[in-house]
């Protein structure tokens, strides 16, 4: 998955609310996310080359999304694959902190990535080619994350936090509203890539939002929101994805609705 944008902790009503892409290889084996047959409380699509996930949630409430880190300079495959990690969090009982804190000591296994987790009232964020190898407790406040450290000014990250905050400031999150936060085709102009150090044409052109590269491009759009009540344990849960072919062709779209709570 390649850009996430999501307020957090900031509407007590509604204290996630996410908006996603994953770009992948459209010829790279895949299954939507769905709740899995051999997992039954977990909700997540599912890679089937190496048996991880990109992003997914669980009936306890606990969230895990995870982005690759554009380096050129560490190109090689890590290890292990990277889509282990939030499918490990999601099947975990330790808190967010705990739990990053032994990622963060397995750091070198791993190519670059971005890792959100969450559970109760907390959400924090991790990566293994950040400077810090410290976990970071998220506060509350609207964040973008794309292939770069969190909150990176890539333009698509920049145009995803502004139409957000402002789609929350005027009405509340619906999947159709989300998904025009992530939605725009139009790749980023050259004068706004290149201080980030981005010149190449691959660059341009997978620095749209919505990705349609040939064989590679957006496979998959996912909106989700948590929606609470006070002195209620339990809480709602709405997740939606939309499946794409090449040339950015909706074919699938999935909806849950559930309540999660009892959270470890």
């Amino acid at each position: 998955m390649c850009l996430i944008l999501f307020s957090w902790g900031l509407n007590p009503d509604y204290p996630l609310v996410v908006a996603a892409n994953r770009d992948e290889f459209h010829a790279r084996a895949t299954v939507p996310a769905r709740f899995w047959p051999d997992q039954p409380q977990l909700l997540a699509g599912r890679d089937l080359e190496q048996g991880g996930t990109w992003m997914g949630m669980n009936r306890s409430g606990r969230f895990a999304a995870i982005t690759n880190y554009r380096d050129p300079s560490r190109s090689a495959t890590g290890l292990r694959s990277r889509g282990e990690l939030p499918l490990r969090f999601l099947l975990d009982r330790q808190t967010p902190e705990a739990w990053l804190r032994s990622v963060a000591a397995q750091r070198t296994e791993y190519a670059g990535f971005n890792l959100l987790v969450g559970a109760g009232e907390q959400l924090w964020y991790f990566s293994n080619s950040s400077a810090d190898n410290n976990p970071r407790h998220l506060a509350a406040g609207i964040y973008g994350l794309s292939n770069a450290s969190l909150d990176t000014p890539w333009p698509k990250v920049v145009l995803g936090k502004q139409r957000l905050q402002h789609l929350l400031e005027t009405s509340p999150p619906t999947h159709d509203g989300l998904r025009e936060v992530v939605a725009d085709r139009r790749p980023a102009a050259p004068e706004d890539l290149h201080p980030l150090g981005l010149h190449e044409t691959m660059d341009r052109q997978l620095s749209a939002q919505f990705i349609d590269a040939g064989a590679y491009g957006t496979r998959s759009t996912t909106t989700l929101w948590l929606q609470k009540h006070p002195d209620d344990p339990t809480a709602l849960a709405h997740w939606r994805e939309l499946n794409f072919a090449p040339g950015g062709r909706e074919v699938n779209r999935h909806c849950e609705v559930f309540t999660y709570g009892g959270l470890p």
